[in-house]
C-alpha cells in the first residue's frame, strides 16, 4: 500500500494556489468595478475593489472545498469560490445593461487571464529548466482553472453570474419568477454537477451532462486561446 506523497501534495498546491488565487480575486473584484462604473459604489465603500485576496477569501469556498479536491484528486484538480461582492442591483443605471455588466465582468476576466496566461508561455525558454517546469504546470493550471470558472460561472442558473444575465434580459414578469430559484440554486447547482453524476455512477449510466457539457466549452476555448496567443 503507498504511503501518503506529502511533498507531492505540496508541490501541486503550489501550482495551484497562485492561479487559484488571482482567479477568484480578480473575478470578485472586477464585479465590484463594473457595479461601481454603473452605478453602485457598494463594492468599493466595503474595501471589495482590491487585488488582495485577504479582501476576498471565504474560509470554505477559498480553502476547505479545494483542499478537499486536491486530496480526493490525488492534488490534479482544485476548484473554489471566494466571498461574492455586494451590489445593489436597485443602483444601477441603466439596470438592465449594469446587471449585464456587472454579471458579465467575472467571466470576462478570467478569459482576459487565461489568455494572459497563454501569452506568458512564450517567457518559458527564457527560464532555467526547473522553474521552467514549473512555471509550464501553473500557467497550465492557470489556463484550466480560469476557463472552467468562466463557463461554470456562466451557466444560466441564479446565482450564478449566467443566471443573473438570463434574468436580466428576461421580460419582468418571467424573471420574477425565474429569480425565486436563487435560494435553491446552490443545491440545484450541487445536485447537477456533484449528487447526479455520482449516483450515475453507482447505477452505470453517465448522469455528468453538466461536467460534459463544461468540458467540451472549455476544450474548445484552450484550442482558441493557444492559436490566439501564437503557441501553435
Amino acid at each position: 500500500m503507498g504511503g501518503f506523497d506529502i511533498q507531492e501534495l505540496l508541490y501541486q498546491i503550489s501550482i495551484w494556489a497562485i492561479p487559484f488565487l488571482t482567479a477568484i480575486t480578480l473575478h470578485e473584484a472586477a464585479h465590484g468595478f463594473a457595479a461601481l462604473r454603473f452605478g453602485d459604489d457598494t463594492a468599493k465603500r466595503m474595501g471589495r475593489l482590491s487585488a488582495n485576496p485577504l479582501r476576498h477569501i471565504d474560509p470554505f469556498g477559498t480553502i476547505i472545498l479545494p483542499a478537499m479536491l486536491l486530496l480526493m484528486t490525488h492534488g490534479q484538480f482544485a476548484f473554489g469560490s471566494a466571498k461574492p461582492v455586494p451590489v445593489n442591483f436597485g443602483r444601477l443605471k441603466p439596470i438592465r445593461l449594469g446587471i449585464i455588466a456587472v454579471a458579465a465582468a467575472g467571466p470576462a476576466t478570467n478569459l482576459l487571464l487565461a489568455y494572459i496566461s497563454a501569452l506568458l508561455w512564450h517567457v518559458l525558454p527564457f527560464l532555467p529548466s526547473v522553474a521552467a517546469d514549473w512555471a509550464q504546470e501553473m500557467l497550465r493550471a492557470s489556463i484550466l482553472l480560469n476557463l472552467w470558472l468562466a463557463v461554470f460561472n456562466m451557466l444560466p442558473l441564479p446565482p450564478l453570474d449566467g443566471g443573473r444575465v438570463a434574468l436580466a434580459l428576461m421580460p419582468r414578469p418571467l424573471a420574477m419568477r425565474f429569480a425565486r430559484i436563487e435560494r435553491y440554486g446552490i443545491l440545484v447547482i450541487l445536485f447537477l454537477i456533484v449528487i447526479l453524476p455520482y449516483v450515475g455512477r453507482e447505477i452505470g449510466v453517465d448522469l455528468a451532462f453538466v461536467y460534459r457539457f463544461i468540458a467540451i466549452v472549455v476544450e474548445w476555448l484552450v484550442k482558441f486561446i493557444v492559436m490566439a496567443a501564437g503557441l501553435h
